[in-house]
This record gives structure tokens, C-alpha cells and sequence, in this order.
């Protein structure tokens, strides 16, 4: 597998699976552009410090960027123990916005991938919702959507993993047939990261310690990393639309 002379944007390269990512792309030969609003912690080829939950300081990031991009690794996102509307400005509405930015700087044989999360599993129970969330276009059309149809704050971290997964599905076609650009989702089970005790906090000691038993650890972000970058190479150049499980197998355990 190679990346070699592709330019790669990732999110979130401060921690976790982002720098991870980031470490793994410039090791198979890309040249890897982080964003994220606190700094790195390892090399870069480019470095944009950016808050990715308004529209503005993301046209202002999008703006530094190269003319082409090959691909886009939406992996910054807040935890559920944050504000709801934090929440859904990071993991939904500015990860959309950035995406549809970065797509015109695409050229055929592009690559997005979005991280969502095992938690997201349950779109089809609200999958009605989540495709008239993903057709409010824009970023202030979908915060408008969202007033209308608030989010409890206990669920948002799910609801949005699971808007995001829809709207993945019901927007990559249209890309693919007609820019020639991929886009998939990785969904995590739990990963030894930063926000990790964060992800406890919200779920509650019971529900964790409930799910212990389906899993044998929680996973590295070096072994979720690789899943991603093979996304952005040309060998995943038929996969488009898909969400890929990167969980250990706990998601078969629900089956």
C-alpha cells in the first residue's frame, strides 16, 4: 500500500487516530496537511490551527490549502460530554462543510473518509430523520434543521454518529458518478485515546461495564489508522458509500 506524492488534510492530527493517520500517510510517501485547534504533536508536512465548529474559520482553513487535495480525513470531533450544539457544529455540521469545501479542490480519484463510531450503529431506527437532516444543505441550513428538531443532550454524540453515516451513504454516489471522488466512514469501537474516559463518562459505568464481556480490549489508534489510510490509496478505489467496522469484532456481537 502506498500514498506516495498524494497531498493528504487530516483533522484532528493533535491526538489519537489523527495523528496516528497522519504518522502512517507521511510513512507510505503522502504529503500530510493537519487542521486542528491545538497543535501537533509530530511532524507535518503543513499545519492549519483552525476551530472546525464554525463556517467561518473553516472557508478562512480552506482557503490556506493547496490547490489540489487527493484526499480528506475528517477525524477531529468532540466528545458527548460536550455542549449538544459543540456537538453537532463539530461532528456534523463543520465536518459537512469542509467536506463540500475540500471536494472542488479534488481532482478524479479522490479519497474522503469520515470517522464515525460503533455508537452510530443505530441510524436505521431514525433513518427518516437523518436523510432530512443530510438534505438541509449547507451548514446554516442544517443548524436551522437541528433548532427545529432538537437533540437531547444524553444522545447527541449518537445521533450525530449516526447522521453521519446516512449522510455519507446518501451523498457519496453522487460524488463518485460524478467527480470521481470516494467517500466512506470508519466506525471505531472504543479506542485507547485521549477522550477515551470521556466516551465512559457518557455511557455510564453500568452500560460499559454491560459490554465488557463483548470485546477483548479497546482498540489502538495505530490499528484503526491503517483502515483509513487504505481508504485514501488507489487499492480502495471501488469502495465508495461503504461504513467499515474497525471495532474487534463488537459490532458482530449485537447480530
Amino acid at each position: 500500500m502506498s500514498l506516495q506524492g498524494k497531498t493528504i488534510v487530516i483533522t484532528g492530527t493533535s491526538s489519537g487516530i489523527g495523528a496516528e493517520t497522519a504518522r502512517l500517510a507521511r510513512f507510505q510517501g503522502a504529503r500530510v496537511i493537519g487542521m486542528d485547534r491545538n497543535d501537533p504533536s509530530l511532524t507535518l508536512d503543513g499545519f492549519i490551527k483552525a476551530d472546525l465548529g464554525t463556517a467561518e474559520a473553516i472557508d478562512a482553513a480552506v482557503a490556506q490549502l493547496p490547490a489540489q487535495v487527493d484526499a480528506l480525513c475528517n477525524i477531529a470531533g468532540v466528545p458527548g460530554t460536550a455542549e449538544g450544539e459543540l456537538v453537532a457544529r463539530v461532528n456534523y455540521l463543520g465536518l459537512r462543510h469542509l467536506t463540500e469545501k475540500v471536494l472542488a479542490r479534488m481532482p478524479r480519484g479522490g479519497s474522503i473518509v469520515n470517522v464515525a463510531s460503533i455508537l452510530g450503529a443505530e441510524w436505521p431506527q431514525r433513518l427518516a430523520l437523518h436523510k432530512e437532516l443530510a438534505a438541509a444543505k449547507g451548514f446554516e441550513a442544517g443548524a436551522a434543521w437541528l433548532r427545529a428538531h432538537p437533540v437531547p443532550q444524553a444522545t447527541c454524540y449518537q445521533y450525530f454518529k449516526e447522521a453521519l453515516i446516512v449522510w455519507n451513504a446518501v451523498q457519496s454516489q453522487e460524488w463518485f458518478l460524478g467527480k470521481g471522488v470516494r467517500m466512506n466512514c470508519v466506525a471505531p469501537g472504543p479506542v485507547f485515546t485521549p477522550i477515551l474516559g470521556d466516551f465512559v463518562a457518557m455511557l455510564g459505568q453500568e452500560r460499559v461495564q454491560a459490554d465488557a464481556h463483548r470485546m477483548l480490549r479497546p482498540g489502538f489508534a495505530d490499528e484503526i489508522a491503517p483502515v483509513v489510510a487504505w481508504l485514501c490509496g488507489d487499492a480502495a478505489r471501488w469502495v465508495s458509500g461503504a461504513n467499515i467496522p474497525v471495532d474487534g469484532g463488537l459490532a458482530s456481537t449485537y447480530i
